[in-house]
């Protein structure tokens, strides 16, 4: 019988952080700090026309940085959108990648980076059993997030998420090589989220903390043969679970009054801060069945379009999808929880 030896060790990584009210105006200084000359920038076309976008840009250009604009992100992205990126990026010569948008954007920045900078068969780091799962191979170029929603915490996260059109399915990419090396986190950047947006965003930050504090502890999984194949999804840790609970709370606190009124800047800036607290928290921890069952939910869709998101396609809002199984979920996590007592 083979003796499996269970984890003792955790780590905790994540992006460098910059929060608060404007901080979009130093993306310059801080891209320039990087060295980078010329960079992608990364955006969907409803998000191009607005303000986040204009600043970023100008802020580059302000530092002499020559800024080139990507704004065919596809909300909800699928290897179709994603490939078109990196075809972009492989053609580009940028040294660097900058993202404004939701996790879409970031994703997509995150899958350019990586395919651009290491080409290989589209297949090749997709997750397995779908892809082949292969690491990252080497470090990756810089890449400044700049989230505007609320929700996916993927300034702080080593994952890509997209729907592979063919098998009409949710995978992914995911190593700590594709964590974003800043994420800027500007409230202002909220104000113009809609309600259903915000909603579904909220949604998602609090599935990803639940989540990661009930996930598997590490300390119950087997230890990897060697460290530098510990995955980033570890299983709660002391670290993980302080992030963890304290976005919870803020969630439990901010969301209602973010989605009815999009004037509380507090409420959205606590929001927005309870998203990167999550990251930290489910980046490092993982996330289990809600989101594992949400994407045969969201890879399914036929002809539903929410309020708020881009009315050319049909999809189901990740946070959304995810918070449908939840309660479910966590009935049966406290049902076993006071069973195991």
């Amino acid at each position: 019988m083979i003796h499996h030896e269970l984890e003792t060790a955790f780590s905790i990584d994540t992006s460098a952080i910059k929060f608060g009210p404007g901080v979009t105006r130093e993306i310059g200084y801080e891209v320039a700090r990087m060295g980078a000359k010329r960079v992608m920038v990364v955006t969907d076309p409803r998000m191009a026309k607005l303000e986040p976008v204009s600043v970023v840009l100008d802020s580059l250009r302000a530092e002499g940085i020559d800024a080139v604009l990507f704004d065919q992100v596809e909300v909800e992205p699928t290897d179709e959108s994603f490939k078109e990126a990196i075809e972009f990026a492989s053609n580009g010569s940028f040294d660097a990648f900058i993202s404004v948008g939701g996790g879409s954007s970031i994703d997509t920045a995150k899958a350019a980076n990586l395919y651009s900078t290491y080409p290989a068969d589209f297949l090749t780091y997709v997750n397995a059993p779908i892809g082949q799962g292969e690491p990252v191979p080497g470090p990756l170029k810089p890449h400044v997030a700049v989230p505007t929603t609320s929700g996916t915490g993927s300034e702080t996260t080593g994952v890509a998420i997209f729907d592979l059109l063919e098998m009409k399915a949710k995978t992914g990419l995911a190593h700590r090589a594709l964590r974003p090396t800043m994420g800027i986190v500007d409230p202002e950047n909220s104000r113009t989220l809609p309600g259903m947006v915000t909603a579904c965003s909220g949604f998602d930050v609090l599935c990803h903390g639940l989540e990661s504090y009930t996930a598997m502890p590490f300390s119950h999984r087997e230890a990897p043969p060697n460290p530098g194949l510990r995955p980033s999804y570890q299983g709660s840790n002391p670290i993980s679970d302080v992030w963890a609970t304290r976005a919870i709370e803020m969630v439990s606190h901010n969301m209602v009054s973010a989605v009815k009124d999009a004037e509380d800047i507090e409420s959205r800036s606590n929001m927005m801060l309870a998203a990167t607290f999550a990251g930290v928290g489910f980046g490092n921890a993982g996330c289990h069945l809600p989101h594992g069952m949400s994407y045969p939910v969201s890879g399914m869709v036929r002809e539903y379009v929410p309020d708020g998101y881009p009315d050319d396609h049909p999809i189901v809002p990740h946070g959304m999808s995810v918070i449908l199984n939840a309660p479910a979920v966590f009935r049966c996590v406290c049902l076993k929880s006071r069973t195991a007592r």
